[in-house]
Order: structure tokens, then C-alpha cells, then sequence
């Protein structure tokens, strides 16, 4: 039968932590790492998956598709399967297996990049014809369907739409999605602090619903739709927690526009500090750090080379994100990895999403 290889890469969050779900912006990255699956069509109404990595197979009845049944990784297959079926798009029974060099764990959304691997997979396999936001609302979907975390699209956008050498812009309420470009005198780095995350254990969740009664106290549909000054003026009337929820979704906000434009300008210094900023409003508004990450942040502001460091992703473990000077690699790596036991970096630089991969490497 004929066989069908698609590839996704894992993200990396630049600035704007948490906005996506209120519908604000942020500006991301394709990271040079990703998630491959390859397969075909069975001829029947079973599903077989195997994954590389973890050497474990799962086989499911196409016809009765249930995620409390399976191993928890193939969800995000079975997923996509099940928001096919439930689109009436094209889907019959296939054999496939994943291989993957993203790190788990590492806030790179290897989740992301397994969900959109399989919308394009499908799509190739079996002839759906799907534009670029649908297939990722689809990954978006299935996600929040069969596993159960409520994700925006942040995630899934940037793995899919990200451009080489670029900074993707991403307007959440809008869900346009524009470019800005990534000095090439830079390079990521992506510090994984070795600390598990589990945002399916409810803190993103909890995260979200903090966010959702601030906006809901201060009459907007969305904290988008609030500045950090009205917020500061509402400040008596809202819940302690409930307001510093808020000021780090306006402030990263905020951050992202000045982000944007420094980057036009080349201002890598103040994009850099506004890198800085997000991450100590993250460890002090929204708690969504940690010990090991506030750590490694501080260890990049010491080092030579690093313009700035935050966390990147949900937060609660995972990894840092540094934009650093070319060149200045190996030691940058080096005082992280020295900074504490069982760090592990990967330097990568603004890599094609998706789909720009796709077109550039015809199956």
C-alpha cells in the first residue's frame, strides 16, 4: 500500500504566556525538532500505532474510539482521529508509527507537534482538504476532547505556520498570523530543566478559570480587552490571586506589541529585557514557575551573550527559553547545564513550521 510520511516541529513560546486562551497575542517559533509519522492506509476499520521511542503499540477499533481505554501518548493520535470522524472528513482504518526528537517534558509542545503530524498525515493519507486554521483547530480540538487539557491555539498555529528565521506573530481573537524577523546574528536555546510538567493535573485549567473570573469582575469578555492601567485602577475590587492573574496576561500583552516592534527595529537589547520581565511576572503574578526554572533565568542573566530568558509553555517545569548572540553557544550551555543537575539543552534557531516544511520537502 502506498505509504505516507508527514512532519510537525515542536514550538517555542518567545513572549506571551498564557494570552493565547484570552484571546491576546503572542509571538513564538518553530524549533528545528519535531515529531515524524509514517504509514498507510490497513484496508479496515482498525487503528495500529506504534511508537518508536517508548516501544509500545496500540490497536483500536476505528468505530469505537474511547480515551479512557488507551495508553495516554496515543490520545493525541486518536484525537485527531476522532475529530476527523466527527467533521465528517475522510478517515478509514491505518497503521502508523511515531518518531520524535522533541524532549518531553520540555515545554516544546511535543503534544502540538503529534497532533499536527496527524492532521497532516490524514489528510495525506486519505485526501482531506483542509485550510491551514482548520487543521489547527482540529489539533486544537482534539486535545481538548480526548485529553482534556483546554489549550488555545498558540501551539498548534506556531508548529503549523512558523517561517524560517522569523518570529511568529499570532493574534488570538483574530487568529491572524504574521512574521517578524529574528536577527541572524541570534540563536535559541532551550533549557530543560529535567522537572516534569503535567498540565493535565489541572493547573493549567485552574490557571485558565482564575483568568476567566478576572475578566468576568472587570466586565470585559476577555483580559484582552483590558490594560494593565484599568486593571490597576480596579484593584481594591478584585481578590488578590484573581489580580495578579490578570496583570500577567495585560502585562504580557503589552509585552508582545513592544516585543514585536523591537524586533522590527533590531532592538534585541530591549526585547531581551522584555524577556526578563515576562519571566519575573510569571514566577511572582501567575506562579505558573519553579525553583529549577527561576534558577536557570537567573544563571542567563549573568551569562555573556544572552539578550534575555524566560520560562517557555505552561510553566510548572519545562524549560527556558534564551535568546543569546551567535557564537556565544557553547558557553551559554555550559553555565546552564552547570547552573543545575540534569539540565539538558538544545540549541536550535527560528525554524519553517509545518507546512512551509511540507512545501520544501515534497513527499
Amino acid at each position: 500500500m502506498n505509504s505516507q510520511t508527514s512532519y510537525a516541529p515542536g514550538r517555542a513560546e518567545l513572549l506571551g504566556n498564557h494570552t493565547d486562551y484570552n484571546e491576546g497575542y503572542v509571538l513564538a517559533l518553530a524549533v528545528d525538532r519535531g515529531t515524524t509519522l509514517t504509514g498507510q492506509a490497513s484496508g479496515d476499520r482498525t487503528i495500529r500505532i506504534h511508537s518508536r521511542e517508548l516501544n509500545q503499540d496500540v490497536v483500536v477499533d476505528l468505530d469505537h474510539l474511547a480515551a479512557e481505554n488507551v495508553a495516554p501518548w496515543s490520545r493525541y493520535i486518536l484525537g485527531v482521529v476522532d475529530q476527523f470522524r466527527r467533521h465528517d472528513l475522510p478517515v478509514e482504518g491505518f497503521s502508523v508509527e511515531i518518531t520524535s526528537n522533541l524532549p518531553l517534558g520540555a515545554g516544546l509542545s511535543s503534544s502540538a507537534s503529534l497532533e499536527n503530524a496527524t492532521v497532516l498525515f490524514l489528510s495525506k493519507l486519505f485526501g482531506a482538504k483542509l485550510d491551514p486554521m482548520q487543521m489547527a483547530r482540529i489539533s486544537q480540538k482534539a486535545e481538548h476532547d480526548f485529553v482534556g487539557v483546554r489549550c488555545g491555539l498558540l501551539d498548534q498555529i506556531a508548529s503549523l505556520m512558523s517561517t524560517a528565521h522569523h518570529a511568529t506573530t499570532i493574534d488570538c481573537r483574530t487568529n491572524e498570523v504574521g512574521h517578524v524577523p529574528l536577527d541572524g546574528k541570534t540563536s535559541i536555546i532551550i533549557a530543560n530543566s529535567g522537572v516534569k510538567h503535567a498540565l493535565v493535573g489541572g493547573e493549567y485549567n485552574e490557571r485558565r478559570s482564575d483568568c476567566e473570573a478576572a475578566a468576568h469582575a472587570l466586565g470585559v469578555r476577555f483580559l484582552r480587552d483590558a490594560t494593565t492601567d484599568q486593571l490597576k485602577a480596579r484593584q481594591s475590587e478584585l481578590a488578590e490571586r484573581i489580580y495578579h492573574r490578570a496583570l500577567h496576561i495585560t502585562g504580557e500583552n503589552e509585552r508582545v506589541l513592544e516585543g514585536s516592534d523591537a524586533l522590527r527595529h533590531g532592538d534585541l537589547a530591549r526585547f531581551g529585557q522584555l524577556m526578563f520581565e515576562s519571566h519575573e511576572s510569571s514566577r511572582f503574578n501567575f506562579e505558573n514557575s519553579c525553583p529549577e526554572l527561576d534558577h536557570l533565568v537567573a544563571t542567563a542573566r549573568q551569562t555573556p551573550g544572552v539578550y534575555g530568558a524566560r520560562l517557555s509553555g505552561g510553566g510548572f517545569g519545562g524549560a527556558t527559553i534564551n535568546l543569546i548572540e551567535k557564537g556565544r553557544e557553547d558557553e551559554v550551555v555550559h553555565a546552564l547545564t552547570a547552573a543545575l543537575p540534569g539540565v539538558s539543552c538544545l540549541v536550535t534557531e527560528a525554524a519553517d513550521g509545518a507546512l512551509a516544511y511540507a512545501a520544501s520537502h515534497p513527499a
